[in-house]
């Protein structure tokens, strides 16, 4: 039986963070005065084990789940990621499976990847030029190239590929074409996000904020008229776009047009806490029962008595809030 919210809104997708650390510094997610040296990440008994993961995604199977996503920090610095492949592969033939990644390390992973079952892999990539990148990424060991390496090598070995970029309008936003110019270049979709209020320690401004709408603009000055599509199912965040030539854009604005009504995500945090909003100021742990032996059963109905008492609407009352408030940040939780 599918579970609803107090919105309505279904657990269609599950986003799982199988690590809280990362080998960049984003200064819009794991800014370094507050992930530095001394920063205490989780230890590996703290984290969710592969198997207990798979127990989580199992009982959710007959609730109506449909996708999975792999997040972190960095995915692809947890040991033996593609096992955990494996095994979400094998509880559904039919399961779509996704991972976010920085990029730095698919080309040693892509191919092993592919054949543990992951339909696709999203990107993420904020500039093209080394100095802009470098600064995003807080980082002189990568470059823009390590990143479109891992790309290519992800399409040439069968992999679907989208690509993200956050757009900040003091640092990035002069990247636009020029990320556009690389995803079409290989037939890849980008995706721009607007820079949101994530967490406590990005130091967040509406100033810095650029609209779909300007993005939009941007693209089509170069590319020509943007024609919309249509959601190809309920609760997708991006709303998409296509070019005369066949290019496809697509526009996730948490900010100047938010997308709660639909949203149809938990989230699975790296120490099995499952939070119903990427906002959110606290989490429910699974963990402990994880611990106690719980079985499908008991995790499933755990989930249902948390999602039927969910009343998230983070992004459409972020205006209208009297104070700020403590939000879990997204390096803990994935985007």
């Amino acid at each position: 039986m599918g579970l609803m919210d107090k919105h309505q809104r279904p657990l269609h997708d599950l986003r799982i963070s199988i690590t809280d650390r990362c080998n960049f510094r984003c200064t819009y997610c794991m800014p370094r005065e507050h992930f530095g040296p001394d920063h205490a990440f989780l230890e590996r008994d703290h984290l969710l084990t592969y198997e207990e993961i798979a127990l989580v995604v199992e009982s959710l199977m007959e609730t109506g789940l449909r996708k999975v996503r792999i997040t972190g920090g960095e995915p692809l610095l947890r040991k033996d990621v593609v096992r955990l492949i494996e095994m979400l592969r094998t509880i559904d033939a039919n399961l779509d499976l996704a991972m976010t990644t920085n990029g730095v390390l698919l080309k040693r992973h892509a191919a092993d990847l592919l054949k543990a079952g992951l339909n696709r892999v999203t990107v993420s990539l904020d500039a093209v030029d080394v100095d802009v990148f470098q600064t995003m990424a807080d980082t002189t060991t990568h470059t823009p190239s390590d990143v479109l390496s891992g790309i290519d090598h992800a399409l040439a070995v069968g992999l679907g590929v989208k690509v993200n970029a956050v757009i900040r309008r003091t640092l990035n936003v002069g990247q636009v074409i020029g990320l556009a110019e690389a995803c079409t270049r290989r037939n890849v979709p980008l995706r721009f996000i607007e820079y949101m209020d994530v967490g406590n320690t990005n130091d967040w401004n509406l100033d810095e904020v650029v609209t779909g709408a300007e993005l939009r603009s941007m693209v089509e000055t170069e590319y020509g008229r943007l024609e919309a599509e249509q959601p190809n199912t309920p609760g997708e965040v991006a709303r998409r776009y296509k070019t005369e030539d066949g290019h496809r854009f697509g526009f996730i604005e948490s900010v100047s047009n938010p997308f709660c009504g639909d949203c149809s995500r938990a989230r699975l945090s790296a120490n099995g806490s499952l939070y119903t909003c990427l906002f959110s100021s606290s989490g429910h742990d699974l963990k402990g029962m994880l611990r106690m032996n719980a079985s499908n059963d008991d995790v499933a109905l755990a989930i249902r008595s948390i999602w039927e008492q969910r009343n998230d609407r983070y992004s459409v009352e972020r205006r209208t809030l009297q104070a700020s408030r403590t939000k879990v940040e997204m390096s803990f939780i994935g985007g």
